[in-house]
């Protein structure tokens, strides 16, 4: 079932587009009401940098460098992924050991929260519980309320 939303990407533009909620793991924690905005909202931002920062895998060329020389943002687009590197190994660091995992795997690495569970060895639905403290500081990393 596709669940669709707008959504409003930052930047000078202002562009908005349409995302389905249930194609990651987050988006769909947020659909079925078991994680809040403020939380949905850490996660998407953490999720923003991590891949700005191009810090995943790639098995393909990179398609999205642009010739005219960025997003508009004044950034060029090599300082913009160190920004996004640090911005990322700074949520990353406050939310700290035992927790950090949990969410790099859910949000960042798009891992559901029962492969979660078995590959740290946790016990059923501790991964949603883990997953929301994670959020929780998250959250106030980023000051939201």
């Amino acid at each position: 079932m596709r669940q669709l939303a707008e959504r409003v990407l930052e930047g000078a533009g202002r562009r908005s587009v349409t995302i389905n909620l249930a194609e990651s793991p987050l988006g769909w924690l947020r659909a079925r009401g078991l994680i809040d905005g403020r939380q949905f909202e850490a996660g998407e931002r953490l999720r923003g940098d991590y891949e700005m920062a191009a810090l995943g895998p790639r098995v393909t060329m990179r398609w999205e460098a642009r010739v005219d020389g960025g997003g508009g943002d004044g950034l060029d687009p090599a300082t913009a992924q160190i920004a996004a590197k640090r911005r990322f190994d700074a949520a990353v660091e406050e939310v700290g050991p035992g927790l950090n995992d949990v969410l790099w795997r859910v949000v960042c690495a798009c891992e559901g929260l029962p492969a979660t569970e078995k590959a740290l060895g946790w016990p059923v639905r501790a991964g949603r519980v883990v997953l929301t403290l994670a959020l929780d500081r998250l959250a106030r990393h980023y000051g939201l309320r």
